[in-house]
């Protein structure tokens, strides 16, 4: 599920082991290596560069995500992430998620945290695209800026948490029902939250990295690039 290097990170906070090396050799006597799927190669396209957020809450990024329970029964989870602190301040998981409901969620973030300048969204469909949705960020004065379809390059933030989000949650567990599934992908929010290490932010929880002083911050930023 993980790679060593964060494995290393994780077993290191625990004060098991120091040097990577160590790591590295259980790692593949072990056999823990993840498989790498092979990607198709392809005409290459133009890349779209992002402004990057400069603090939290200045940028989100959501996406919907599709997955099942043991019966076969189809749901979605709609994952919205801090394109800053790579936080994932909420899932939303259902048999349906339509404009209303989105919106809903977003008010109850808005009412806990506030809301970002902007939003961007993947999905181009009515959920996001549609008239509720576009009166919503009216009022809000809140930006959405979509993709091109086809292009999920565009919005890196996004497919990349989503790949987390199915590679260590949905794609390791059994759904019994909604509920059990909504337990299971909040309790995995939670622990990418405040313990899982992100080589975006140097090997750091989002919890951990909310907690330096703005000039670390700023200098840690400037080292990730």
């Amino acid at each position: 599920m993980f790679g060593s290097p964060r494995l290393h990170i994780m077993l290191k906070r625990e004060g098991l082991v120091v040097n990577h090396k160590r790591t590295e050799r259980i790692y593949r006597e072990e056999g823990l290596a993840l498989r790498r799927k092979r990607r198709r190669k392809g005409a290459a396209s133009a890349r779209v560069v992002m402004s990057a957020p400069s603090r939290p809450n200045q940028k989100w990024s959501m996406d919907f995500v599709t997955d099942s329970i043991v019966t076969g029964r189809r749901f979605r989870a709609l994952a919205i992430v801090d394109d800053y602190s790579r936080e994932c301040p909420a899932i939303e998981v259902d048999t349906s998620l339509g404009g209303v409901r989105v919106i809903s969620v977003l008010e109850r973030l808005a009412a806990m945290r506030g809301l970002p300048e902007a939003i961007t969204v993947v999905d181009n469909g009515p959920e996001f695209a549609g008239k509720a949705m576009d009166e919503w960020a009216f009022r809000k004065g809140v930006k959405l800026s979509f993709i091109r379809p086809g292009k999920p390059i565009e919005n890196t933030f996004a497919e990349s948490f989503n790949g987390r989000l199915r590679d260590e949650c949905l794609n390791t567990n059994w759904f019994l029902n909604l509920k059990h599934a909504r337990e299971v992908i909040e309790a995995w929010r939670m622990d990418y939250n405040t313990v899982r290490p992100h080589s975006s932010l140097d090997g750091l929880a989002h919890q951990e990295f909310m907690e330096l002083d703005g000039n670390t911050k700023m200098h840690l930023a400037l080292k990730m690039g």
